[in-house]
């Protein structure tokens, strides 16, 4: 199968999840020059569909596709919601061996997350259309055949390091600009307990990254914005459509914020090793 003959195959195709995702991985495999599942040489054992998990949470689940050392696969139907697609591989990874890879699909888009040990996580995205570029398709290869060579360079610790003196600038800005020790110190350990609360899905759908994004644009509007986030998780409620449940414990004692004038350095890295 040529990429051209893949695109037009599978470009706007009206089919559900369930209908289409094991032809799609085939086609898939066949385009890559890979061998798919069952087929003569593969071993059941460390490659197929549907392989069955327990969650996190204790229950039962299917993750679509699985390789040994490789990846765990979710599809989701078209224009479905790939952050649900990848919090649900998060929560079978374990299950799965801890794949170096976990893979969402919704047919239009591949997004392939790296979840190797001790290191930063990166995202690689594809779509559709960009499977005309032998790199994109090299790309996707790896994920069958090479997975270690999309480790990303940089360790957890190192991260860590960094993020942590981005913190301490942070820091000495808002003390700079006349803030109490124990203000500005309040304020940056919500900042930092916001990140670790949407990493571990306790803030939906990546609010507090978004938030952050807007406020990039707008540093005006990130007082507000954080008082309106600090509030509801004092007391649990609603920011806009997302339902935030209330956060136990001193650090959300009241919706203060303070202002950033320019977004720091720290902010934009919108991710907590």
């Amino acid at each position: 199968m040529t990429p051209t003959e893949f695109i037009e195959k599978w470009r706007d195709k009206p089919l559900t999840e369930r209908q289409a995702s094991h032809t799609h991985f085939i086609d898939l495999c066949e385009l890559l020059e890979e061998p798919a599942p069952y087929d003569a040489g593969t071993d059941p054992d460390t490659y197929c569909f549907e392989r069955g998990t327990t969650k996190t949470t204790g229950a039962d689940g299917w993750a679509d596709v699985w390789k040994r050392g490789c990846f765990g696969w979710e599809y989701k139907g078209p224009r479905k919601d790939l952050r649900a697609a990848y919090a649900q591989l998060q929560q079978y990874a374990i299950a799965l061996e801890n794949p170096p890879l976990l893979v969402v699909c919704d047919r239009d888009h591949f997004r392939i997350h790296t979840n190797f040990t001790n290191s930063v996580s990166e995202v690689h995205e594809i779509a559709l259309p960009d499977l005309v570029d032998p790199s994109k398709r090299a790309l996707l290869k790896a994920v069958f055949s090479d997975p270690e060579s999309l480790r990303p360079g940089q360790s957890r610790q190192a991260l860590t390091v960094e993020v942590a003196e981005e913190f301490a600038t942070l820091a000495q800005r808002l003390r700079d600009r006349g803030n109490d020790a124990h203000t500005t110190a309040h304020f940056i350990n919500r900042l930092v307990f916001c990140m670790f609360a949407e990493d571990v899905k306790l803030l939906p759908n990546d609010m507090f990254k978004r938030m952050l994004e807007h406020a990039e644009l707008r540093p005006q509007d990130f007082r507000d914005l954080a008082r309106e986030l600090f509030g509801v998780m004092q007391k649990g409620g609603r920011v806009g459509f997302e339902r935030v449940e209330w956060f136990n414990g001193g650090l959300f004692d009241s919706d203060e914020a303070l202002p950033l004038e320019k977004e720091p350095a720290v902010v934009r890295r919108l991710t907590w090793p």
